[in-house]
């Protein structure tokens, strides 16, 4: 194909605005695919997407409209996979901006502008879902003329679900996204913007070539891992893969490999021929790193190399996740695996429970921490449990973020209050218009993993939304936190707080693990510690049967001497009485109220 006759754009819009819905009116309108199989969100593949209505996984598609060829990437919404929407956003040179009519800018919407605008794409402002009682066109015109400078004329009015106005968005889109620059004749140089595992073919690669072109079966490299492969199959997805002879400068599609692991292929990094010398790499790659940890167990010890084989599986087709295998006196053998964010456990804690069939145990989600000694060496924590001795510490440093939460302007002084809750520091406050203000600010990471964006939806009546980012990691006063059931330490429970914080969180914890722990036959302590010292306590009653039942008259030193003896029982069942724990005890942090 004539590369003047080639346009890549992607849609990007917050979570819930209606990308992949504008995706299906495309394919539709396009003819890409046949109305007979048509279904909604068809680029959501995966059975969660389409049950919880988000996208997961990006999606490449190419369609044919008059003699063009328009490469379109529906990417995801959510915070947590905000380096695969800037990759894609690097493989295209155009974006579809969706704002809900109805709700307006959002978190993530200013989020994905920031990084269109940084990778110096040409943007399309559309209001999605106008056909809805409550779209109100008139306000979120006016936000995204605020947003973007654009004028009222250049915003598009759009039903994806009716198909109102997609037309005119597809010719806005030949007209307006530049054709793909990039010599024919170059050294080949194509980006990758996703991976995954196939059980049967091995690392499929999606890609935007940029120089030059790959053939079917030419020898690959890429310059960021150092792996060397054999291209299989090239070619393009409509959205079903087909085979081509080559990808040409401009063109996206995807690459079959022989590799084993999407960790020789990671997303951002640069594929060439592995018969050139010296390539320059596309700018951009960083090697993700997890910062959510959490640790996986098997309700059976039975289970856990059906455990082992399941995550071994999961890590073939997603290179962000990272594992060590952990061992709990309690839990028994698991693993702590890292995530992306929260969405990112949650789904691989249901793809382990549906896709494998596994009952899991999950601990208290926790981020990383840099700890010092006072010999000067530093080393890395995923877990309360990891902290060496105290007294070998010079100082703790945890991660924070930068932040950005929009919401109406009614709601500004709770949202406020809420980051100095979570050991906050509001840095800036600015309006996009007379209804929605945007706060900046920055905060620990450890207190946005629980409970925080509940939180803010429940004191914005719904209406709040936040976006954040990793900006480095500070020096604080932080404590292990440890929890004692019957007198024993249980290291599964421990989690690391601020030591200002550290008293109200044992007191609720405590008061928590109370109800969900069951009663016993003996009196049983639940107990939380900073080192040696106790600061919070709570009393499960023991279970009493009344033995004085079968006494009739007599003297009373008679039910004293059978009290007596109930009590010396209670003592011994005391010693020797293990307490069971149940699963949802090790994720009692996760439920605030």
């Amino acid at each position: 194909m004539n590369q003047d006759h080639i346009r890549n754009f992607c849609i990007i819009a917050h979570i819930d605005h209606g990308k992949s819905t504008l995706a299906d009116r495309l394919l539709e309108l396009t003819g890409t695919v046949e109305k007979r199989n048509m279904k909604a969100q068809i680029l959501d593949k995966m059975d969660l997407e389409q049950e919880r209505g988000i996208t997961i996984k990006l999606a490449p598609v190419r369609m044919k409209y008059r003699d063009y060829e328009l490469n379109l990437i529906d990417t995801p919404g959510h915070v947590d996979f905000s380096y695969e929407v800037s990759r894609s956003l690097a493989a295209v040179e155009g974006a579809v901006l969706v704002v809900d009519a109805s709700q307006g800018i959002q978190a993530q919407t200013l989020a994905n502008v920031y990084l269109a605008l940084a990778a110096d794409l040409k943007i399309i402002p559309v209001l999605n879902k106008i056909d809805l009682p409550a779209a109100d066109i008139e306000r979120t015109s006016a936000e995204v003329i605020n947003l973007l400078g654009c004028k009222k004329e250049d915003i598009l009015l759009v039903s994806a679900k009716t198909g109102q106005g997609v037309d005119d968005l597809l010719e806005r889109v030949i007209t307006e996204v530049p054709a793909p620059a990039g010599g024919a004749q170059e050294t080949a140089r194509a980006l990758i913007f996703d991976s995954y595992y196939d059980d049967y073919r091995g690392v499929i690669l999606y890609v935007r070539q940029f120089d030059g072109g790959i053939t079917k079966n030419s020898q690959i490299r890429m310059l960021g891992t150092k792996s060397e492969g054999l291209a299989l199959e090239v070619g393009s997805l409509s959205p079903e893969m087909r085979p081509a002879a080559s990808l040409t400068a401009g063109e996206i599609g995807y690459i079959v490999t022989n590799l084993k692991s999407t960790r020789e292929a990671r997303v951002g990094d640069t594929v060439s021929l592995a018969a050139y010398g010296s390539v320059a790499p596309l700018p951009g790659y960083k090697n993700v790193i997890p910062f959510v940890y959490a640790g996986f167990f098997p309700d059976s010890h039975e289970n856990y190399q059906t455990l082992k084989d399941a995550v071994e599986r999961l890590t073939l087709s997603d290179s962000a996740l990272q594992y060590t295998p952990e061992n709990s006196p309690v839990l028994g053998f698991g693993f702590r695996i890292g995530f992306l964010g929260l969405l990112h456990m949650d789904i691989v804690r249901e793809r382990l429970e549906r896709e494998y069939n596994l009952e899991l145990i999950i601990t208290n989600p926790s981020t990383d921490y840099k700890v010092k000694s006072t010999s000067g060496q530093e080393t890395d924590i995923k877990s309360a449990s990891e902290l060496p001795d105290t007294s070998l510490i010079a100082e703790i440093r945890e991660p924070w973020v930068k932040g950005e939460i929009v919401c109406p302007n009614q709601y500004v002084g709770s949202v406020l209050q809420m980051i100095v809750g979570a050991r906050g520091l509001q840095k800036h406050i600015s309006y996009v218009d007379a209804q929605l203000a945007v706060i900046d600010f920055e905060a620990p990471l450890a207190n946005l993993l629980t409970d925080f964006y509940d939180q803010l939806k429940s004191i914005t009546s719904g209406y709040g939304s936040f976006n954040y980012e990793l900006s480095g990691y500070r020096a604080e006063d932080l404590v292990r936190l440890d929890f004692y059931v019957a007198g024993d330490r249980v290291d599964a429970l421990s989690i690391m707080v601020h030591r200002n914080e550290a008293e109200p969180v044992a007191r609720s914890a405590v008061a928590k693990l109370k109800e969900v722990i069951p009663r016993q036959q003996f009196k049983v302590a639940l107990q939380a510690a900073i080192g040696g010292k106790f600061i919070a306590r709570e009393d499960i009653s023991a279970y009493r049967k009344d033995v004085t039942t079968g006494l009739y008259g007599g003297d009373v030193s008679r039910k004293k001497k059978v009290l007596a003896k109930q009590k010396r029982g209670k003592e011994r069942m005391k010693r020797f009485g293990k307490v069971d724990i149940p699963a949802e005890a090790f994720a009692v942090m996760l439920k605030r109220d």
